[in-house]
């Protein structure tokens, strides 16, 4: 596997990197340059690697020749992925021209289910991320094995992950004038995110290998490494979902699955 960073503001990565995005443009010299803050920055320096896509084209080259896994670290800004079009762009030449399988790796921190206008920001976010960029995608809650110290009455986690029936969760509104007005509001939200039947998750805990595993073979099948050939075949039995939230204990004795993966 190779890593390849396409985050300008990304200096202090812990991992092996193939490539960087600051081998071309520096976050710091165009704010310097233009007088433009982080956010700004962050979409000049996506614009400058669609002006230049052929340094990254030329990176993906060489690891395609050896057969290579690559992973793209990018930024989180929220607008990158739901209404700017160069990164838009930037996976459509690759995918197209590059001949390049790309899948979408979103992560949620599951904290953001502790409260109810955070989650529907981050299914309204997810869902526009999915349109947006046009790859396939897979949603992932973080931090799931933390969840357990939020004080967060009446709230499960299981619950989020299926991201059905999503208009009841605003009954789980705090009675007040704010939460009052809005609640019929919110419950509008939900129901555009649930008719397209697009947004679920995964959980993850990074301690937990059944949760890593069940993640990584889900980012498989969606980007087609799953169904390349290789000795032993494809895992069956219980669904990714099931196999991660059971391993993490978020279902009690005979709790009834969800529909897995």
């Amino acid at each position: 596997m190779a890593v390849i960073n396409l985050d300008p503001a990304n200096d202090g990565y812990r991992y092996e990197c193939f490539a960087d995005v600051g081998e071309l443009v520096s976050l710091d010299a165009v704010q310097e340059e233009t007088g433009l803050g982080p956010n700004g920055g962050l979409v000049y320096c996506l614009e400058y690697l669609e002006a230049n896509l052929d340094w990254l084209e030329g990176k993906v080259r060489e690891l395609q020749r050896e057969d290579r896994y690559v992973l793209f670290d990018l930024p989180g800004q929220v607008e990158l992925w739901s209404n700017h079009g160069s990164l838009r762009r930037i996976v459509d030449r690759l995918g197209r021209q590059g001949h390049v399988r790309l899948c979408t790796v979103n992560l949620v921190d599951s904290l953001l289910c502790t409260d109810v206008p955070k989650f529907v920001s981050a299914l309204l976010l997810s869902l526009s991320g999915m349109l947006h960029v046009e790859l396939p995608h897979v949603n992932v809650l973080s931090k799931c094995d933390l969840v357990a110290r939020y004080d967060a009455p009446g709230f499960s986690l299981s619950r989020f992950l299926e991201c059905r029936d999503l208009s009841s969760l605003a009954g789980l509104l705090d009675s007040g004038a704010f939460s009052d007005k809005y609640r019929r509001l919110t419950q509008e939200i939900c129901e555009a995110v649930d008719d397209y039947g697009l947004v679920d998750f995964l959980p993850l805990a990074v301690e937990d290998p059944s949760s890593l595993g069940a993640v990584l073979a889900s980012v498989h099948e969606a980007n087609g490494f799953a169904y390349k050939p290789a000795p032993g075949g494809a895992p069956g039995g219980v669904g990714l979902r099931d196999r991660a939230a059971h391993s993490l204990g978020l279902y009690g004795p005979g709790a009834g699955e969800t529909g897995g993966q």
